[in-house]
């Protein structure tokens, strides 16, 4: 249950902000039928966090205890560091368009999401935790908790967050996440 709750809270939070959540911002705007958007996130995010989280297993397997310990602290103040850095949206990419909302999201979300933070930490998190399924869960709860609202929402929740402040709070929880690995191995 520590892994699942670990994994979506650190991952809502740090999906506030990232460039997904502005591209599902910008799928939201431009397709009316926002089940197929969330549909898309679901189904993109499964795929993306399965493949981090078995590389995080498959990583760890690699390491002793202590090195991989070390290795996994020192990721977690890493995205501490790197959650400080506002994202920006990249240009659309009108050409996944033209397959509909459900497989434009698909594709355009398991892109975006390639190196960006939510997986790194999703991999982290795995090595972390060493329990693949309840990683996947709690990161792909936690990456709908933040977007579903913006895909619901659209503006309105964009342009009244104090993003400041949450990825200061963000950077907050995975350097706690580095110092409890520190700690407890």
């Amino acid at each position: 249950m520590e892994a699942f709750l670990a994994s979506t809270l650190a991952v809502a939070i740090a999906e506030i902000g990232d460039k997904t959540q502005l591209l599902a911002l910008l799928l939201a705007a431009r397709f009316k039928n926002k089940t197929a958007i969330v549909s898309g996130i679901l189904v993109a995010t499964l795929l993306n966090h399965f493949a981090a989280a078995w590389l995080g297993q498959w990583a760890m397997n690699r390491f002793s205890g202590e090195v991989g310990s070390w290795l996994i602290a020192a990721s977690f103040f890493a995205i501490a560091l790197w959650v400080l850095v506002p994202d920006k949206a990249d240009e659309e990419e009108n050409r996944f368009y033209r397959f509909g909302p459900f497989i434009a999201t698909c594709i355009l979300f398991f892109i975006a999401e390639i190196g960006d933070k939510t997986q790194i930490a999703t991999v982290v998190l795995s090595a972390r935790y060493d329990d693949l399924l309840m990683v996947v869960t709690g990161t792909t709860v936690g990456m709908l908790l933040a977007n579903v609202p913006v895909v619901l929402l659209g503006d309105y929740s964009n342009e009244k967050l104090p993003l400041d402040w949450i990825r200061r709070g963000c950077a907050l929880l995975f350097a706690g996440l580095g110092v409890t690995t520190l700690l407890l191995g």
